[in-house]
């Protein structure tokens, strides 16, 4: 008998048991485990995660948005090897190294910004780009300027003061004795715009809305953050590029600083390098720029936020205070700066932007099936990001979605009712058909 069950023992089996003993998953009611236990991987190839047990999942969702080129690309796995032979970490105060000197100069020629301020994560990119904001003005003799306004619906991160500018309540009303109140405007979300009403003019209206609050309120606002062109935890909600346009406009009439959050957006998810650049007639140049996720291609943490010279003269000072004093340990490690690096040749030399809007197109086509099934509503799509949203999803919707699609090859966790597709930029047509067909299946099982 203890033969018999040593025979039947899988690697997986214990490895999920040992994870529920061990391990606190984000963003996870740990008790729900116990029905659904979290897919065991072992390695991953290319789009593709591969569990303990040698089956195949498509990662149509990216490892949440960050791995842009595959599980272990061979030519970032090169850029870190050869970095660990010479320095693996040294901390950024007082010394500096090739890596983060390159990365920043590489970064600020794509953005139009400079001055890279190095963190680990999302969250810490908007916590440095929101004390940054504020202390600016302080340094400027302006201390009242200390607000901050975001969309409705917007996601920003859940560290304490991304979280205050951050508008979606399962992540926020538990903690907001501990947060600071801000102000949110309408979302352009293009959903929500009324009959007969144009997705421009949907963003026109809520650009009204903007100028209204700021005409009133700018003297006590330091900056205005938002997701350019989609609020991904919102349900991937797309908007019109023109109201990027007239954010910029009018954060400039009313002095108050844009921020513009591309962590999830950024490296080409939208069809153009960064968001921004697709503000109507040109691009916009925020005043500062919150960049992760996709930065290292994801393989190591580490965000980044760009600023604007007039910001940093503001901090360049005789007195260590007027200085801006946030740190980590690991700022700017030179391995993850590798990563990036290897992923910025990547864009470059493989013409990526480029080639994945050929790829949408085609993609786009495979997807048609979907969005024409008697389930789905505002089947929307924007560079290499496919959305849509399920009539009749009810309470459990993204679980039972999740586990069905478990068993059809493809791992992704929908949203609420809304149902996204964010592959790596390497996918395939016949993985992209697969998907397809799996969300097909999906959306036909009874029950889910």
């Amino acid at each position: 008998m203890v033969g018999a069950q040593c025979d039947n023992f899988k690697p997986m089996d214990d490895l999920l048991s040992r994870t529920r003993a061990a391990v606190w998953h984000p963003c996870t009611q740990m008790k729900q485990l116990e029905a659904a236990p979290p897919l065991a991987i072992a390695r991953g190839e290319g789009p593709w995660l591969v569990d303990a047990d040698g089956k195949r999942y498509l990662d149509a969702i990216s490892s949440w948005w960050v791995n842009l080129f595959g599980h272990c690309n061979p030519r970032i796995n090169a850029a870190i090897t050869d970095q660990l032979g010479k320095i693996e970490h040294v901390m950024l105060a007082g010394a500096t190294h090739e890596p983060v000197v390159q990365l920043s100069e590489r970064l600020a020629r794509l953005t139009g910004l400079g001055h890279a301020f190095y963190a680990s994560d999302g969250a810490s990119a908007t916590e440095i780009a929101l004390k940054m904001s504020a202390h600016y003005w302080r340094n400027a003799g302006r201390p009242e300027k200390n607000g901050f306004v975001s969309l409705k619906n917007a996601y920003h991160g859940e560290t304490v003061g991304a979280l205050s500018v951050t508008d979606v309540p399962l992540f926020k009303a538990t903690y907001a004795p501990l947060l600071r109140h801000t102000k949110q405007v309408p979302t352009p979300d293009a959903r929500l715009a009324e009959p007969g009403e144009s997705a421009e003019a949907r963003a026109l209206r809520c650009a009204d809305a903007l100028e209204a609050y700021l005409a009133e309120q700018a003297t006590g606002i330091a900056a205005f953050i938002l997701e350019p062109l989609v609020q991904g935890a919102a349900g991937m909600a797309m908007y019109h590029p023109i109201y990027l346009g007239r954010a910029r406009e009018l954060c400039d009439r009313y002095e108050v600083h844009l921020i513009a959050d591309e962590i999830a957006v950024g490296f080409g998810r939208t069809g153009t390098m960064f968001a921004c650049e697709q503000a109507l007639t040109h691009g916009i140049r925020p005043d500062f720029i919150c960049l992760s996720k996709g930065l290292t291609g994801g393989y190591l943490p580490l965000s980044a936020v760009l600023t604007t010279d007039s910001v940093y003269d503001a901090f360049y000072d005789e007195d260590t205070a007027h200085g801006f004093l946030h740190s980590h340990s690991y700022t700017g490690n030179p391995l993850a700066c590798r990563a990036a690096l290897a992923v910025l040749d990547i864009f470059e030399h493989d013409e990526i932007i480029a080639n994945n809007r050929i790829k949408a197109v085609e993609y786009t086509r495979v997807m048609e099936e979907v969005s024409a099934h008697k389930r789905v509503r505002n089947f929307r799509h924007l560079g290499m990001i496919w959305a849509f949203d399920v009539t009749d999803a009810g309470p459990g919707f993204a679980n039972r979605f999740h586990r069905a699609a478990l068993a059809h090859g493809v791992f992704i966790r929908p949203i609420g009712s809304t149902v996204y597709v964010m592959p790596p930029y390497v996918v395939d047509a016949g993985a992209m058909r697969q998907l397809a067909d799996a969300l097909l299946a999906c959306l036909d099982e009874p029950g889910v």
